[in-house]
């Protein structure tokens, strides 16, 4: 017998989604076909790649909200070209607070106490619950599973979990978690295929995209993220802030008026890329510019990405790996030059011919740190654990 495992990854403006058959006899997951729907609110583009090549699509598309994103996915499921109808549903939920740190299947209890963490992010968590919502109204007795993107830094030390608060709000759940985890799990898995006994060493991970993290991994497990409360935290993002000092928030507050909606608009929505070029989040459009301002945002980008590159090797003590992934990481041969060339310090040496065809090496054998770019595959994560919590496969 063979399961359909339907995979869905909500994002602030995207839906990334996938089918994966799993046999009987607890093979891993197979995908089928996999696809996107981008640029939710504006003019949105939905695309879709079967292995076979039967089932291709790539057209711009109508659709105003996630909620309509939803229904425009569903609808194309269960079209006569299609008609998907799958027994399992996997999801990628942002944050698990303090309660969730493994996969599990979604009831009330647990979709209620989701809801309770929107607020810590506001710009995934309240998206990927609807979708969970508007899917089970479709198909109720279609089990689904939710797979948390905090799970993967549970294995940080206490001293990078805490913030210097009282103890009190600490027990709150108010600390660090680190997000990206699905993203860091594919990696860590894929890590001795390409890296050999060298994945067990020091090795940074730089998840970089719409939205940017980096994770310090010892004998694959996290040691340290830049992520922390809320993915709001650390490295400049397309349109978020990244880190900025608490004392800001308090004069926003004060000089300028803005309530808690208006401040969380700003840090989230109109920051990060966006905010310092005035022009745009995206890497592709401002590496396109000639404006003054797209350069000045790219510097900073690569400024504060080598920061933290510095920060997390000091967590490891040394360095032996380092890995792009992500939009960015995966396809942008000039940020990786830059940062590699920012990183000389700790014996990189880029070869510019691999960096520039991207291929999976992309640093001198008589270098110091190994240099990779290795696609990560969240959805085929998703997919590993809901076979394995439903079907029991390894």
């Amino acid at each position: 017998m063979k399961n359909l495992i339907l995979v869905l990854n909500v994002g602030s403006s995207s839906i990334k989604f996938g089918a994966y058959a799993c046999q009987a006899d607890h093979a891993s997951p197979s995908i089928l076909f996999q696809g996107s729907l981008s640029e939710i609110g504006n003019d949105s583009h939905f695309l879709v790649t079967e292995v076979s090549g039967r089932l291709n699509a790539n057209k711009k598309v109508q659709v105003a909200d996630h909620e309509t994103a939803f229904t425009y996915l569903l609808t194309w499921l269960q079209s006569a070209d299609t008609a998907i109808t799958p027994t399992t549903i996997g999801h990628r939920i942002v944050h698990g607070g303090l309660d969730y740190q493994v996969p599990a299947l979604i009831d009330h209890d647990l979709l209620k106490r989701l809801h309770e963490l929107c607020h810590l992010a506001p710009l995934h968590q309240k998206n990927s619950l609807s979708c969970v919502e508007r899917f089970r109204r479709q198909w109720p007795d279609i089990p689904q599973v939710a797979c948390f993107d905090t799970a993967f830094h549970a294995s940080m030390a206490k001293q990078e979990q805490l913030f210097a608060l009282p103890q009190e709000l600490t027990s709150e759940g108010v600390r660090r978690y680190g997000f990206h985890g699905l993203s860091y799990e594919h990696i860590a898995n894929i890590l001795p295929c390409h890296l050999g006994d060298v994945a067990e060493k020091k090795v940074v991970v730089a998840h970089l995209g719409q939205g940017a993290s980096m994770c310090a991994m010892r004998e694959r497990h996290s040691v340290a993220t830049s992520m922390s409360f809320t993915p709001l935290d650390g490295l400049p993002m397309a349109t978020r802030c990244g880190s900025i000092d608490p004392s800001v928030i308090l004069y926003l507050m004060r000089e300028k008026m803005m309530d808690e909606a208006a401040i969380s608009d700003l840090l989230n929505n109109r920051s990060g890329l966006l905010g310092i070029s005035g022009i745009s989040g995206d890497i592709r459009t401002l590496l396109s510019s000639e404006a003054p301002a797209a350069a000045e945002a790219m510097d900073f980008f690569v400024h504060k990405v080598s920061r933290e590159l510095g920060s997390l090797v000091a967590c490891l003590g040394g360095l032996d790996a380092l890995v792009f992934t992500g939009g960015i990481g995966q396809n942008s041969h000039d940020i990786r030059a830059r940062i590699c060339d920012r990183a000389a310090w700790l014996g990189i040496q880029l070869d510019e011919v691999a960096n520039a065809n991207q291929r999976k090496c992309i640093s001198k054998i008589d270098g110091g740190a190994s240099v990779w770019i290795l696609p990560t595959d969240e959805e085929f994560v998703i997919a590993q654990h809901a076979a394995k919590l439903l079907y029991d496969t390894p």
